[in-house]
Order: C-alpha cells, then structure tokens, then sequence
C-alpha cells in the first residue's frame, strides 16, 4: 500500500516538475517574441504562461 502512494507522489513530483519545465520555455519563448515585436505572438504566449502557472498553483 505504501508503495501505491509513494508512486502517486513521484508521479505529481513528476508532473510539478514537467509544467515548471513548460512554463520557463514559455518565459523564454516571450523574451524572444518581444525582441521580434511578435505582438499577438506575445499575448498568446502569457496566456499560456499564465495557464502553466494556474496549473502550478492546483498541484
């Protein structure tokens, strides 16, 4: 039973770990739309950004 729980919490360990991973590409990625002055590039992007975050937040 232990086991079952342990790897329960690997996989949310893994998942946290994922959408951190996602969520700094995408702070990157907009940094480079900005330099481009991708507007809606950008916008579309926080979007994402903030829906990562959002992710985070119920982990």
């Amino acid at each position: 039973m232990a086991a079952k729980y342990a790897k329960q919490d690997a996989g949310r360990s893994s998942s946290r770990e994922n959408i951190a991973f996602v969520r700094q590409m995408l702070a990157e990625l907009r940094q480079v739309a900005e330099k481009e002055k991708a507007d809606m590039l950008c916008y579309l992007i926080e979007m994402a950004y903030v829906e990562a975050g959002d992710l985070q937040a119920r982990m």
